[in-house]
């Protein structure tokens, strides 16, 4: 079995530089930077309103201009009669390009040996070249938040961008420290946990937070007042938690976790807090709100947390947080289908979020939220060229993305399953008897 294992990883990753490279009609297509002029679109600034009859200029990797008559001399220019441009939309967690083949070990780099590795650098594990990525980008979603699992402090997460050759040419500019905030609710419905070690269980790793936190606090506290530290990564990087230098993402999900959590930060005023995971967060939304705390809530396309929740609990939470007054951003938390978080945002929109704010929240949200605001998620002058062009609304299944633009580079349009697709459309010379 081992062995098989190991054919099966080294014909993966020779495979990989094929299904990465894009080919049109037996070309090598790379994305390409250059000034570029899309006339004539309908532009949904998302916070600026919705602009008719609208061009947008690319140039040097930003939107240089937003006008109805803006020309260009040099500029490719690129017909959007009828067509819309949307900001790149985010996807606030994923483990795309850290896990290629889940059932293949040698593949999977998004979790470290060991319970407490705050240090440990999601950006390193990326490969630039998986398989997924370009699966991805190819449906409007340009940026990802990777983020890395395993024990109460796994890592530290990292915000991408889908383009580059390195993991730095994709670093989108945030990163923030993972917690894993001990959960009293049962791992899945195969836990065949007791009542009282569930509880039992739960208090432990509290207790050992707790502990880890007071290590942290005093190392941080050593570090302020530049007394000579013997070498303790795991310490030094989450210091940087309790001083509030790095964003605390903390995945929390059953209601009575919520609580606790925001119990916990209480008397943590220097903590920069984010919220992750919330499936429960309807529950006690007015607590969240009444905190201040930013969450990043999903998936949507997701069954109740418990049997006697409605079918749609899911569905409404993110809609159910907004309304109470928590700033909300949405995620898939996959790896191959992040694809999927428009109709993620979809569902989150017809439950009762509204379309608007639900692609806030798959946009200038998320930006604000992990503090790029300034560069991405709005369709601004000076604003990075991270967009893309449909032909009708990116949150319904029959749109049809036509462009993506990252960072001002345009993006090949294809991928794996298009390159599948088009194969077996036409056989040619077909079977032959």
């Amino acid at each position: 079995m081992r062995k098989f294992n190991l054919i099966l990883f080294a014909c993966t990753f020779t495979l990989l530089p094929l299904w990465a490279t894009a080919q049109i009609d037996g070309e090598v297509v790379k994305p390409r930077s250059g000034t570029f002029l899309l006339r004539n679109a309908t532009v949904v600034t998302v916070n600026k309103g919705i602009l008719s009859n609208t061009s947008v200029l690319i140039s040097e990797g930003n939107i240089t201009a937003i006008g109805e008559n803006i020309s260009s001399t040099d500029a490719e220019i690129i017909d959007c009669s009828g067509k819309y441009i949307y900001p790149g939309m985010f996807d606030g967690g994923t483990k795309l390009g850290m896990v290629e083949i889940n059932s293949v070990a040698e593949t999977n780099d998004n979790a470290e040996l060991g319970n407490v590795t705050p240090n440990m650098q999601a950006l390193t594990t990326i490969n630039p070249n998986a398989v997924a990525i370009p699966v991805t980008r190819v449906s409007g979603v340009t940026t990802t938040l990777a983020v890395p699992s395993g024990g109460l402090f796994p890592g530290t997460a990292a915000l991408i961008n889908l383009n580059g050759y390195t993991p730095d040419q994709m670093y989108a500019g945030f990163k923030g420290v993972v917690m894993n905030f001990p959960s009293s609710a049962r791992r899945s419905t195969r836990d065949r946990r007791s009542d009282d070690d569930i509880k039992k269980d739960a208090e432990t790793a509290m207790k050992n937070i707790n502990e880890l936190w007071q290590r942290a606090t005093m190392f941080q506290s050593f570090r302020e007042a530049e007394a000579e530290l013997d070498y303790y990564p795991e310490m030094e990087h989450l210091s940087k938690a309790v001083s509030g230098e790095l964003p605390l993402l903390i995945e929390v999900n059953a209601a009575k976790d919520i609580t606790n959590t925001l119990e916990w930060l209480a008397d943590k005023p220097n903590v920069r807090a984010i919220l992750t995971g919330v499936a429960e967060g309807w529950r006690v939304a007015d607590k969240i709100a009444a905190a201040g705390i930013p969450v990043i809530t999903g998936p949507m396309l997701s069954i109740p947390t418990r049997e006697s929740d409605r079918y749609d609990a899911a569905y409404t939470n993110p809609g159910k947080l907004l309304a109470a007054g928590v700033k909300v951003g949405l995620r898939t938390n996959d790896t191959e289908n992040v694809r999927n978080l428009p109709f993620n945002a979809g569902f989150a929109a017809a439950y009762g979020m509204g379309k608007d704010e639900a692609l806030k929240a798959v946009t200038l949200v998320p930006a604000e939220i992990f503090g790029v605001a300034d560069r991405l998620g709005s369709i601004e002058q000076g604003k990075s060229a991270t967009l893309f062009v449909s032909d009708g609304d990116p949150f319904e299944t029959k749109t049809q993305i036509l462009h993506v633009f990252i960072d001002g580079y345009k993006i090949p349009m294809t991928n794996r399953h298009i390159q599948l697709y088009q194969e077996f459309l036409e056989r040619d010379p077909g079977l032959v008897k």
